[in-house]
């Protein structure tokens, strides 16, 4: 008998072997063989470290505070660990459960009353084990390793995003310095016009208009300056909470006009983005984790055998609980789905609907990951070509400021000259100031849809 039940045990354990379902399969997609804005259509490779290329020191320090305090960033760390910990939990479903019962009644009552009165001690350790024959658990082992990993590449990618969020915040911060020393400057100049068209209007030489249209335009000067100073603060605020700490004021380095563009475009080959993006990872391991709940599901159909077996000593009297002898028992329980309306079926359908849902997403994952590089490379050359133009009209708008007001000095312009150079001037150096900080950004964008900016340990 006892051989019997032992040959049963080794045929149970080789049927644990199986698993339900398929076996995941990595997505094939068909990428492009080139970006259709790569101007240089080589396999090159982007800098990790791609911030360095801009050559500030503070906002070097400014994305090292952020990947070390910013809170989400720690949050992403705690549902790593989280991830681990199922992982391991899982894990543990695999193995046998011992536990120890040890326990002591009495009385006269054993459905009716008695006379005498029974005492029962004992004391044993109780092995229980759900053998695993359709692989439902190393199912959600798989599935738990899967989400393991997808939330180390959703780590990677709140870093990314948190680095090209501080780096952006960071350039719209320097633009609004620069817009604000612009106002500023205006600001005073037209201040010293005002009082010389005053004085003018004083003593009659001019009509009361020239006098309206140069307190206009000091004006509108004046009104951008505490709009600007508004949107500072907003950026020092926003900069703040995405180094995870209170609003404060932030110290900036190198200014806007002085900040340079990176000397080339690092883009690569289409497909490095499936290897190197990881929200396409992370939706890769997701597809992963899905996969592996339908053969859970499916092993929920089949029965489920339960070996358990207790090994101890039992008593009438506690004196003598040490001194009887052992007490064995062993047994096999199966417990399967007999009847339920269909209720497990209908749950391997809703799985494997998740998975082709799981699959899709993963797919236009990648397409979105195609298009953000396609949308960065043509904004980096289009606004390469804008800045040209704009410091074209910049100088321009400037000289001809200048001598604007040297013709209407000697009497050979009117007033009205002189405030439209003066209105073409304050624009042309705002929208100079706007168009170096979307091409600084549009430079970001393209090192975030690159995949660049992984950090590791050895990199922090």
């Amino acid at each position: 008998m006892s051989r019997n039940i032992f040959y049963i045990l080794i045929l149970l354990i080789g049927l644990s072997g199986c698993k339900m379902g398929s076996n995941f399969v990595k997505p094939n997609y068909q990428s492009p063989s080139s970006f259709r804005f790569d101007t240089s259509k080589t396999d090159t490779i982007v800098n990790l470290k791609w911030w360095n290329l801009f050559n500030d020191p503070v906002l070097d320090t400014l994305i090292k505070i952020a990947l070390n305090e910013n809170k989400e960033v720690l949050m992403a760390a705690a549902r790593i660990e989280t991830a681990r910990a199922k992982m391991g939990y899982n894990k543990a479903n695999m193995f046998p459960t011992l536990n120890v019962t040890a326990g002591a009644s009495g009385g006269n009552f054993t459905g009716a009353k008695s006379d005498n009165i029974s005492k029962n001690f004992n004391a044993y350790p109780e092995l229980i084990w759900e053998i695993d024959l359709w692989g439902k658990y190393r199912r959600l082992n798989e599935e738990a390793r899967a989400e393991l990993l997808a939330s180390e590449y959703n780590m990677r990618g709140i870093q990314m995003s948190l680095i090209s969020l501080v780096t952006t915040t960071y350039f719209n911060l320097l633009d609004n310095k620069s817009k604000l020393q612009i106002s500023k400057n205006t600001l005073a100049s037209r201040d010293s016009g005002l009082v010389f068209i005053q004085a003018k209007y004083d003593y009659g030489t001019i009509a009361e208009i020239d006098l309206n249209q140069a307190q206009v335009q000091r004006a509108i000067a004046a009104v951008s300056i505490p709009a600007y100073k508004r949107n500072i603060a907003n950026n020092e605020s926003e900069l703040c909470v995405l180094l995870g700490r209170n609003p404060d004021n932030i110290q900036t380095g190198i200014k806007l006009y002085d900040q340079q563009f990176p000397p080339e475009i690092p883009t690569g080959l289409p497909s490095q983005l499936l290897k190197r993006r990881p929200d396409i990872l992370q939706s890769e391991a997701e597809y992963m984790a899905q996969n592996a709940r339908i053969g859970a599901a499916i092993a929920m159909r089949f029965p489920s055998i339960s070996l358990t077996g207790l090994l101890g000593i039992a008593s009438n009297e506690l004196s003598t609980l040490t001194s009887g002898g052992m007490a064995w028992s062993a047994g096999a329980n199966l417990l399967g789905p007999v009847f339920q309306f269909g209720k497990n079926k209908r749950q391997v359908e809703i799985e494997r609907y998740n998975t082709k849902v799981a699959l899709l997403n993963y797919e236009n994952t990648v397409i979105q990951a195609f298009k953000e590089v396609e949308d960065a490379l043509i904004t980096i050359e289009t606004l390469h070509e804008e800045l040209i133009a704009q410091q074209s009209r910049f100088d321009a708008a400037v000289n001809a400021e200048v001598l604007s007001q040297q013709r209407y000095d000697k009497g050979v312009t009117s007033y009205l000259e002189v405030l439209d150079s003066q209105r073409q001037s304050f624009d042309a150096q705002l929208d100079y100031s706007q168009t170096r900080q979307e091409l600084l950004n549009a430079y970001v964008l393209l090192y975030k849809a690159l995949g660049g900016g992984w950090i590791s340990e050895e990199e922090k």
